[in-house]
């Protein structure tokens, strides 16, 4: 379809005032056809005429009354939801209702006409059914005209309770989503193999991505509420693992059951992935500690480090030191920091941690207050085929930082460790906590002799949000790439 004619097609919307017309031209069409097809042509006396034309008077006067109150000719046609629906229902209902009872009262107060109930309530039937057939078939008509043009994106919705009723109910009535629900997915197991809203629920299990990949799926939409029950994010992440891009809405109570922009859906966020609530930090605290202060970042390029960095130039502090031997990625967090804080006194130096006597240089030239040493090797699969680089680097790196600090008299060693190195199991976890050890054993060292000066921290980071090497940049990634 040409994009002129769809644009026509968008933009043309019928009058309220046609649509009302429209209306009471099919109730009157229905009371002449159910007449006919009750007494045919040849029996249609001058008497039965006159009867229809009172009970079609009387049908067009009271469901005009409730056409106008419940508002059935205010939406767009092609837009038609099952509320529409559903209010011409109620209106019809007591429209006829009253013409019912209004006929009945004028044959009681003996009005000459005669009033043929078969007549009467086979025209109701017939008039519900054109009036939502009408509805139901502008929409099928525009939908499958501006289909083709713009493909809808094939989802499935995580969540059979009422938030996920209403997430998809909601979808299907805004076409602006260009979403097409073609299943439900449940943990419920007597849900799984019913029908809902018309199409499958289905269990989430390993078959599931086979039923994705053939109903060519690659969004998920998770209901508000199914994200609070998640307590176990390998749910999520055998989605991420099979490209599957994940979506959800706010809380249902933020929305009232109508979802009006595609604004209102948002990719999952790393933080919806954490099994807690963010812990709040005392950020004055840390700028008292930090401003003023001489601060050195090992590793400041990689996710971490540079993290550190961002974090430690809020806070104004005398110099940062940013160390690392990749210069390409060292020179764009040089750009970033250039660019937000412009007067920042920073230093950057590329150079490996492990060369000892370049290490004592920059400690000479520096005299840090505070150590911040993230730089390591922390691929597990990787560091399993290169043994040597990982001792060489988490092991004897640490070693050589640590023996600095306290040769130079800093206030502070932080040492960013990783929750592999509890009971470790390979060879990144192993060094780690080989690094551990000698960083505790030193601090007890200088307590036990008095020179303890440097106060040597160790913190263990699990799935760090936006590592390189985690499993969480993943999901970032592949959610990106796999987004509509």
């Amino acid at each position: 379809m040409s994009k002129i004619l769809k644009n026509y097609l968008y933009k043309k919307v019928l009058s309220r005032f046609s649509v009302f017309l429209i209306d009471i031209l099919i109730i009157i069409f229905s009371c002449i056809f159910m007449f006919v097809l009750r007494f045919g042509f040849q029996d249609l006396t001058d008497t039965i005429r006159a009867d229809g034309m009172m009970i079609t008077f009387l049908l067009v006067l009271f469901n005009t009354v409730f056409f106008i109150i419940f508002r059935t000719f205010s939406g767009i046609l092609r837009f038609s939801s099952f509320s529409d629906l559903l209010r011409i229902v109620y209106a019809l209902s007591l429209g006829y209702g009253l013409a019912f009872l209004s006929a009945v009262l004028l044959l009681d107060i003996h009005i000459g006409f005669t009033l043929f109930k078969e007549v009467f309530f086979a025209t109701y039937v017939l008039n519900v059914l054109l009036m939502v057939f009408s509805r139901v078939f502008v929409k099928e008509i525009y939908e499958a005209l501006i289909g083709t043009e713009s493909k809808a994106v094939n989802v499935f919705v995580y969540g059979t309770k009422e938030t996920g009723i209403s997430v998809a109910k909601a979808l299907k009535a805004n076409s602006e989503f260009n979403f097409k629900v073609l299943g439900f997915i449940s943990d419920e197991q007597h849900m799984i193999g019913k029908d809902l809203l018309g199409v499958n629920i289905y269990a989430n299990n390993d078959r599931l991505f086979r039923i994705l990949e053939s109903k060519d799926v690659k969004t998920i939409i998770i209901s508000p509420q199914k994200m609070e029950e998640i307590k176990d994010t390998n749910m999520l992440s055998n989605f991420v693992d099979h490209n599957i891009s994940l979506m959800t809405t706010p809380p249902i109570s933020e929305w009232n059951g109508s979802l009006t922009s595609r604004a209102q859906l948002k990719d999952i966020q790393i933080e919806d992935l954490l099994l807690r609530d963010p812990i709040k930090i005392n950020m004055m605290q840390i700028a008292s500690d930090i401003q003023g202060r001489r601060i050195l970042v090992t590793g400041a390029a990689g996710s971490i480090g540079s993290e550190i960095v961002r974090q430690v130039a809020k806070f104004n502090p005398f110099s940062v030191t940013l160390i690392d031997q990749a210069e390409t990625p060292l020179h764009d967090i040089r750009l970033e920091l250039q660019e937000k804080w412009r007067n920042l006194p920073m230093k950057i130096v590329v150079a490996d941690i492990t060369n000892a006597s370049r290490m004592e240089n920059i400690f000479r030239e520096f005299k840090p207050h505070y150590i911040f040493h993230a730089a390591a090797y922390k691929h597990v699969p990787m560091m399993e085929d290169n043994v040597s680089e990982s001792v060489q680097t988490n092991i004897n790196g640490t070693k050589i930082l640590a023996d600095l600090a306290v040769k130079y008299g800093a206030d502070k060693f932080v040492m960013i460790s990783t929750d592999k190195a509890v009971n470790p199991s390979n060879v990144m976890g192993c060094s780690k906590r080989i690094c551990e050890i000698y960083v505790q054993s030193l601090a007890k060292y200088l307590e036990k002799t008095g020179r303890n000066k440097t106060q040597f921290i160790t913190t263990r980071f699990g799935n760090v949000l936006g590592s390189n090497g985690s499993v969480i940049p993943l999901f970032k990634e592949q959610i990106k790439k796999g987004g509509p």
